[in-house]
């Protein structure tokens, strides 16, 4: 009976030491941001496009101004020549979803952005936008300065 008690003493104390590890430590990523016009106010740059980049020679900036959440895009992605886009944008919690979505407007009566975009991440240096009517259509935009050449400085 005292060898039943000692091997049931020693599996007990196996168990017991059983997923008790020392924990690793995972690397943590950039803090995600809450979204915000004042968060994702500034100049960023598309650097992803369905998982793939912009073909060569080819460009998206975009610059959001906090203050009256307007928005200045510069691309050349229809065009050899730099496009600027002007409108504004909209940020608000989709309450079915439960996500925050960015939405826009250009100016002049061009209409809409054509998806409105779920803001699936958001750093202080990259932002994932993907569009709500398509999960295959993710953009991520890095920030960036804005060349004085682009902007016709």
């Amino acid at each position: 009976m005292r060898k039943f008690v000692k091997l049931l003493v020693i599996a007990a104390l196996m168990f017991a030491g059983y997923g008790c590890e020392t924990p690793t430590e995972k690397p943590q990523g950039e803090p995600q941001l809450e979204v915000t016009a004042n968060n994702i106010a500034g100049s960023w740059k598309l650097a992803s496009l369905k998982g793939g980049p912009l073909a060569e020679g080819s460009y998206v900036y975009i610059d959001f101004d906090r203050a009256d959440r307007t928005f200045t895009m510069y691309q050349n992605t229809d065009s050899h020549y730099t496009r600027t886009l002007t409108g504004r944008y909209f940020i608000y919690v989709d309450e079915q979803l439960g996500v925050a979505v960015l939405r826009g407007e250009y100016d002049h009566g061009a209409g809409d952005w054509n998806h409105r975009y779920i803001v699936s991440a958001l750093t202080a240096n990259q932002m994932t936008l993907t569009a709500m009517d398509d999960a295959e259509d993710v953009c991520i935009y890095e920030r960036a300065t804005i060349p004085a050449e682009i902007i016709g400085e």
